[in-house]
């Protein structure tokens, strides 16, 4: 989280500080990523199932059942977890249009960090009045400015193609992430009806 926060006040000497470290992709996943949406799933897990969320064209307050959020915070961690493979698979493709020799290392790590402050913002959606869409669209504003600076640094890209890069990794993570998000935040709303009987038996098979 500290690294999250670093990114988004100091993003410059922060991917320095990344680049020279020079992580494995192993590294980042289990002493980063990995803990990163561990705590902010437990931080927006613990709002729903204490302050709950308003749902309905009524509206009426549900508080969700811990089984049923452990369900819906591991859907969102395996979602999350394969928007970063998924977008580092699909920048490193970019690059390659741009004549580019990047490694699957160098757009993981850039993907990974990048992310992280709209991993972080998620912790908003622990609170009742905040609607699911307000997190993901300061979080992503916040990653598409910690990518500019990212994208160079990581990437190494042509200084003629850099910006080009920046730009359609830039539009990707937006599409891909608005799409989760457009998913789980229906879910939160309550605009899945005939999903939810499907998480309440998934729910119920939990030995807790």
């Amino acid at each position: 989280m500290i690294k999250a926060l670093l990114l988004i006040f100091d993003p410059m000497a922060t991917w320095e500080g990344i680049f020279r470290a020079r992580r494995s992709t192993v590294f980042i996943l289990v002493i980063y990523l990995l803990p990163l949406l561990l705590i902010t799933s437990a931080g927006e897990g613990f709002g729903l199932v204490q302050w709950g969320k308003w749902q309905g064209e009524i509206g009426h307050l549900k508080k969700f059942p811990v089984q049923e959020t452990v369900v819906v915070e591991a859907v969102q961690i395996l979602a999350l977890l394969l928007v970063v493979f998924a977008g580092a698979y699909l920048l490193k493709s970019i690059g390659e249009t741009f004549h580019g020799r990047h490694t699957y290392g160098q757009a993981f790590t850039t993907v990974a960090y990048s992310l992280s402050p709209l991993f972080l913002l998620r912790l908003l959606d622990a609170f009742t009045g905040v609607y699911p869409w307000v997190g993901w669209s300061i979080g992503i504003i916040l990653s598409v400015a910690v990518l500019y600076h990212g994208v160079p640094r990581m990437m190494e890209p042509d200084p003629s193609h850099a910006f080009g890069l920046y730009l359609m990794s830039a539009l990707l993570l937006v599409m891909v992430t608005g799409l989760v998000r457009f998913v789980t935040a229906a879910y939160l709303l309550g605009k899945f009806p005939k999903l939810q009987p499907i998480v309440s038996d998934l729910a119920s098979r939990l030995p807790f």
